[in-house]
């Protein structure tokens, strides 16, 4: 198919009309910038009841997300900053997710200001993985410990949702043999990071087992996103990119995740865009984001923009957005990437995030080829943090925080209203306290380094003391916990992929 022609048929108008109210969708520009106005001055008293709301693990509106914006005392911005690692701890626990991405395609139709894909970027070395390529690169990824992937396309007929498909079946068919302790492994969730879908489209991704799919509007200043969209490219549509994620719950997708590009508007705005959007999700299914990403503008090749944007954040107030964000929306998961380099990335963790990536490399075919000057003529930005998925384990340990690769949610059915339920009353964060540890035994038996493995077993010695001193683990005479102890003894005997 020609690809002008493919172009033609991506967007279904009726698939977006039927969500908006009285022709209007629910980012309303003049709103976020009245609330940025009507805010400036917060009291102290006023951030501290905000405060208390989010430590109570409720949302906040879009007024109280612009208090905390402005507040300009450092007393009340270091309050703000614990409160933000209470909240994750009382969701999520004493863990940090895993995963790696998997780029496969950097063939794209469209032409965005800030991103090496763009399609007239003549330095761009255009390429897409074959099934054996991406077969290759899976069993690198897993040689490095990883249990779930990212996976990343272009948007281009050569990579539309039936290779899509094909790539995710090929990922779930690689069996590798752990590198130390010679147990088999494979990846166990597939997520996906790819362009707005029609309903159909996205019902053969759900088919094909994915985990979470993931759109990031970029930016949801309408005037800025036509800037650096340009309007014949399919991206330059912004509610058909605005309403993927509502497509995709029709679809069944339940878990789905949002994000901004932070660097091409005005970041306060943005955190007000993103708590628009999980709300109007929260109302219209009853589900709010599975995550939210905070990426940063890096270098990209072939774009000014990239490195000239007015916007560019500096790292204080990359932190403060980040713990803003984390109040805001106190049940996501909140996912640093390796866009950041590792000192600002340590102290972003310390905010609240809950997932990261490692060993990343970002070129198409990087993993297997693994030669930095290839990659990086097929990179769609800079990566800052190259370091090794047991380096960052073990300076994580140092942190006194233990590493998960669970996927157990996925596949005991807490998924959309289910595992926001879980979350809201900070129960799901307790399973995923036990698994993270079953899946840290793993990693720490079948991959890590001595150095890691030594520090690594000092933490699980810490996290099952704590989890046999909380009365929720222990009721009905220690019913989960004694079931949890069986399934580690199994796993340090051999057994793999167990979770409650």
């Amino acid at each position: 198919m020609l690809v002008k022609e493919w172009i033609k048929n991506v967007i279904i108008p009726e698939e977006n009309e039927r969500y908006l109210q009285n022709g209007k969708d629910f980012i309303d520009d003049d709103a976020l910038h009245t609330a940025l106005h009507n805010n400036q001055k917060p009291d102290k008293e006023a951030i501290r009841a905000i405060i208390a709301k989010s430590l109570r693990i409720e949302a906040l509106s879009i007024d109280e997300t612009a208090k905390l914006l402005h507040v300009t005392d450092p007393e009340l911005w270091q309050e703000i900053n614990e409160a933000a690692l209470a909240i994750k701890h009382k969701v999520y626990d004493n863990r940090i997710v895993f995963f790696a991405p998997l780029y496969c395609s950097n063939l794209c139709v469209n032409n965005c200001a800030y991103c090496g894909f763009r399609e007239e970027n003549t330095d761009e070395k255009r390429r897409i993985l074959t099934i054996d390529e991406v077969i290759k690169e899976t069993r690198y990824v897993l040689d490095n410990g990883h249990k779930r992937l990212i996976m990343v396309y272009g948007e281009h007929p050569k990579s539309d949702v039936n290779y899509m498909v094909d790539t995710i079946k090929a990922v779930y068919s690689v069996e590798r043999d752990a590198p130390v302790s010679g147990r088999l492994t494979s990846i166990r969730r597939v997520n996906v990071n790819a362009a707005p879908m029609s309903i159909g489209d996205l019902r053969k991704l759900k088919e094909a087992g994915i985990g979470t799919y993931q759109v990031f509007q970029e930016t949801y200043h309408k005037e800025t996103y036509r800037t650096v969209h340009p309007p014949h490219t399919l991206k330059g549509n912004y509610n058909w990119r605005l309403y993927a994620l509502h497509r995709a719950q029709e679809a069944g997708i339940d878990d789905v995740a949002i994000g901004v590009l932070f660097g091409l508007y005005d970041w306060r705005y943005e955190v007000l865009g993103l708590v628009a959007h999980a709300a109007e999700l929260e109302n219209r299914f009853g589900v709010g984001p599975h995550t939210v990403s905070v990426p940063r503008l890096t270098p990209a090749s072939g774009s000014l923009l990239s490195t000239k944007s007015e916007y560019l954040v500096n790292d204080e107030d990359f932190k403060k957005l980040v713990a803003v964000i984390r109040l805001a929306l106190p049940y996501p998961g909140l996912i640093i990437t390796a866009r950041e380099k590792p000192d600002i990335k340590r102290e972003i963790i310390k905010l609240g995030c809950t997932q990261t990536d490692a060993s990343t490399k970002i070129g198409i075919g990087a993993y297997q080829e693994c030669n930095p000057e290839s990659a990086a003529e097929s990179e769609q930005f800079t990566i800052g943090d190259s370091r090794s998925l047991d380096e960052i384990i073990y300076e994580l340990a140092q942190m006194g925080m233990i590493a998960s690769f669970c996927t157990a949610g996925y596949r005991c059915g807490r998924t959309g209203d289910t595992i926001m339920g879980m979350l809201k009353h900070c129960v799901e964060g307790k399973y995923c306290k036990l698994n993270a540890v079953l899946t840290y035994r793993e990693y720490l038996d079948d991959y890590a380094s001595p150095e890691t493995k030594a520090l690594g077993e000092k933490i699980i010695e810490q996290e099952i003391g704590e989890i046999k001193n909380q009365e929720f683990f222990m009721k009905n005479k220690g019913k989960i916990f004694n079931e949890f102890m069986k399934n580690y003894e199994s796993i340090k005997k051999g057994s793999r992929d167990i979770y409650i």
